[in-house]
């Protein structure tokens, strides 16, 4: 049998059932996992003493703390853990203390450790029954090599069998989840595939507003060229979502412009009105160019953010939560900046009457006649502005309700499901439009005024003033209504679209 890799002092942290000391709910529900961690049985007794595992890992912490300040810096962990046998790289030792630093002061306090050795166990956990395809409690080199093919990585069984060894304590040629933690138990791994795999958030739901972070994707998803086929899935599915509930947009756009409290108009009255005035093709005026305009902001977006996320860190590595909305935020700023025109041109063509335009260039040209290159940039400030609130809360509220449910309800896979991930998607998208709401109602109301030779222009400053002092707070929320109707049925057929052309275009990563 081959050494341990993990000390005593570290196997010490576990209990001698073999479960990890996380809290009483984690342990409860551990107790079905991989090799019989945290059963009742295999100690005689349900929960390990909360005093008992408070010595272990106050032990393991005053170990790793060398230099006794109460905290351990990189330096502390690079020391201690190479006394205890376990040697790490500078990048690893660096990635443990981002992944746990919750104050940012650059290392680990008691407690911060404690949360990332229970946090980390969880995923570990995550991964080794993604990993254990027989469901037998142990990985065998099949499974290795099973796993890392649906994931679009090809290799061999002598590969897998190297892989093995590694972790391998006892020459059996297979891991139970007992060597699986031991190993893994204080090194990285914050880029689990599978969660990355699963949660994927803008590519799949397109409710319209293209403003949110883009999705990570895997090493093995850029490597095998599948990260493409992904965002030409998205982009189908969006133009789909946005073909199917364009008449709410439309009307939206047409209640932010128009409506007023001399002027109500409700849904039912917005729809007649414009049936009326040019027949049921009408109600799709403008969608035209708004779906013409996801290939290229995709695009530019994506492109824009890998290129950020390598500036302010690396392209292996999970950047925090602020870090992704700084990247996003102005990755979505470039990609807006880009093709803006376009979004002028769509708020123009779905306010246009019957005959005004014979189609987007006879639309573009009179714009540049009339009013000149400037009228294309209308609305730029307050769009700009808007991204920041959409696309952080939506981050945020979807980050959280991920997080939420993995920790509570991710025992045995990442997956969620299609409801969870559908209600998630909404929600975060929900929250994220009514916070920059009326900056986008703003944005249209600008973009839709046409110059008149002599008449002042109008600001952003201005025009909210005006509402305010003219319809109240609520007229800064006119169109509301049909733009959160819209929501459930775009995210609903977006995620339809895209599984479906997910499969036609040949990504089988679940």
């Amino acid at each position: 049998a081959r050494r341990s890799l993990a000390s005593p002092v570290v196997s010490g942290v576990l209990c001698p059932c073999g479960s990890s000391h996380g809290s009483a709910a984690e342990s409860s529900s551990s107790s079905g996992g991989a090799g019989g961690a945290g059963s009742a049985g295999s100690c005689g007794r349900s929960l390990c003493e909360a005093s008992e595992q408070d010595r272990r890992l106050r032990a393991l912490f005053q170990k790793l703390d060398v230099n006794r300040d109460g905290a351990l810096c990189i330096h502390d962990l690079a020391v201690g853990l190479g006394r205890l046998g376990l040697h790490r790289s500078e990048l690893d030792l660096r990635k443990i203390v981002k992944a746990g630093d919750k104050d940012l002061d650059g290392q680990l306090d008691f407690e911060e450790f404690v949360h990332y050795l229970q946090d980390h166990e969880k995923k570990l956990r995550l991964v080794f029954k993604s990993l254990d395809k027989k469901n037998d409690g142990r990985i065998d080199a099949q499974e290795i090599v099973q796993s890392l093919r649906d994931l679009g990585v090809k290799i061999s069984e002598q590969q897998a069998e190297k892989i093995l060894k590694s972790m391998d304590k006892n020459g059996t040629m297979t891991i139970d989840w007992n060597e699986w933690r031991d190993y893994h138990l204080l090194h990285p791994v914050e880029n689990i595939p599978e969660i990355i795999l699963y949660w994927k958030h803008s590519t799949i739901f397109d409710v319209g507003e293209n403003l949110t972070v883009p999705d990570e994707f895997t090493v093995e998803e850029r490597q095998t060229g599948m990260w493409w086929r992904h965002l030409v899935a998205g982009g189908g599915a969006g133009a789909v979502s946005r073909t199917c509930t364009a008449p709410l947009d439309r009307l939206k756009v047409l209640m932010q412009v128009h409506a007023s409290r001399s002027n109500n108009m409700c849904i039912i009255g917005g729809f007649t009105q414009m049936i009326r005035e040019g027949g049921p093709r009408s109600l799709w005026r403008g969608n035209g160019i708004n779906v013409l305009k996801i290939a290229p902001e995709s695009a530019i977006k994506f492109m824009a953010y890998e290129q950020i996320k390598r500036f302010i860190g690396t392209d292996q590595e999970m950047l925090r939560i602020h870090e992704r909305l700084l990247a996003g935020s102005l990755a979505g700023a470039i990609a807006q900046s880009s093709i803006y025109p376009m979004e002028v041109l769509k708020t123009r063509m779905a306010l246009r009457k019957t005959g005004q335009y014979s189609g987007m260039l006879d639309c573009a040209k009179n714009i540049l006649a009339k009013e000149g290159m400037a009228a294309f940039y209308k609305g730029y400030i307050p769009n700009m502005l808007g991204i920041i609130p959409y696309a952080g809360i939506d981050l945020a509220v979807y980050e959280t309700l991920k997080n939420t449910w993995l920790q509570r309800y991710a025992v045995n896979s990442a997956d969620p499901g299609v409801f969870v991930l559908l209600a998630c998607g909404t929600i975060s998208s929900t929250c994220g439009q009514l916070a920059s709401y009326p900056l986008a109602l703003v944005r249209t109301r600008m973009q839709a005024q046409a110059s008149v030779e002599g008449a002042p222009e109008v600001t952003m400053r201005g025009l909210f003033k005006h509402i305010l002092k003219t319809e109240g707070a609520f007229g800064l929320y006119r169109g509301l209504a049909p733009n959160f109707m819209k929501v459930i049925p775009a995210v609903s057929i977006s995620y339809v679209v895209y599984e479906n052309l997910k499969m036609t275009l040949g990504v089988d990563s679940r």
